[in-house]
């Protein structure tokens, strides 16, 4: 056998999450598609195939509307794309809020079908007790606090949150609890700058943040935000590219050569072999 033979690479998993706890910032992005997770691959400790891609892939209004069968399909080709960071799938809205035990079925059927190393959950105390029964029963969990994108109904769209203090001491009790509950790590989620240092202060386990602080112990945006797919993106968000401008001239470049007939060229076309 050759000792050249391929280099295994290994994927990280959640205990290896939980052990960045105050230390080198982890770095996370959505992925929704196995070529874009085959790029971020490179550079991701944790890629999530959030549920935000009802909105940023299927045009949807909000994440109510995502399936379990959705997600399993996007976390199928993100798993495909990837090799080294950890995957993590979004439980979709109504897929765990219930009992624990519906919530083992669909988290377990998200695992076996994915292959991902996790599940997230929106977590508050409603959920506490079925993130106790999921990790009690093998399955790693992330929770996510703050601002939760699935209770967009009650809480009639998106706002930061944290700003009062009633609603400030919640956010902090669903993240300690949340962590309490046995979550590898909690996404806090358009709080307050002060309050998401004091819940990555609070809890054992990294705070991620997205719209949050710097102080977190790692951060997380939708790609397709950070790459500037969209008009409009959120102020937390910090546009890393233009990419809907670079696609936009490109696709302008390409209909103006087909008008014209100047594609496809001569590099572009078969021609019959002579004799």
């Amino acid at each position: 056998m050759s000792s050249h033979s391929q280099e295994v690479v290994r994927r990280l998993t959640a205990p290896d999450i939980t052990a960045r706890k105050g230390g080198k910032p982890i770095v996370c992005l959505t992925a929704y598609t196995a070529p874009m997770a085959g790029i971020l691959d490179n550079h991701c400790d944790l890629l999530l195939v959030g549920d935000s891609l009802g909105m940023v892939v299927h045009g949807l209004p909000n994440t109510v509307g995502v399936t379990l069968e959705m997600m399993i399909l996007h976390g199928q080709a993100v798993m495909r794309g990837s090799r080294k960071a950890m995957v993590v799938v979004d439980m979709p809205f109504g897929s765990y809020e219930g009992s624990a035990e519906v919530a083992y079925a669909n988290a377990a059927r998200v695992m076996k079908e994915t292959g991902a190393s996790a599940v997230k959950v929106e977590a508050g105390q409603a959920v506490v007790e079925n993130i106790a029964y999921l990790t009690a029963r093998g399955i790693p969990v992330m929770g996510h606090v703050g601002l939760r994108p699935q209770a967009v109904m009650t809480d009639g769209g998106f706002r930061a949150k944290g700003r009062s203090d009633e609603e400030r001491r919640r956010i902090l009790d669903d993240a300690r609890a949340t962590a309490e509950a046995g979550a590898f790590a909690v996404v806090v989620e358009g709080v307050a700058e002060g309050l998401a240092r004091e819940i990555t202060l609070a809890i054992p386990v990294p705070a991620i943040g997205i719209g949050a602080s710097a102080g977190c112990d790692g951060q997380i945006l939708v790609t397709d935000d950070m790459l500037g797919l969209f008009d409009w993106t959120p102020k937390f968000v910090r546009r890393y590219a233009d990419l809907r401008g670079e696609i936009d001239r490109a696709v302008a470049g390409y209909a103006a050569d087909v008008r014209e007939r100047r594609f496809p060229g001569p590099a572009e076309i078969y021609f019959a072999k002579a004799g």
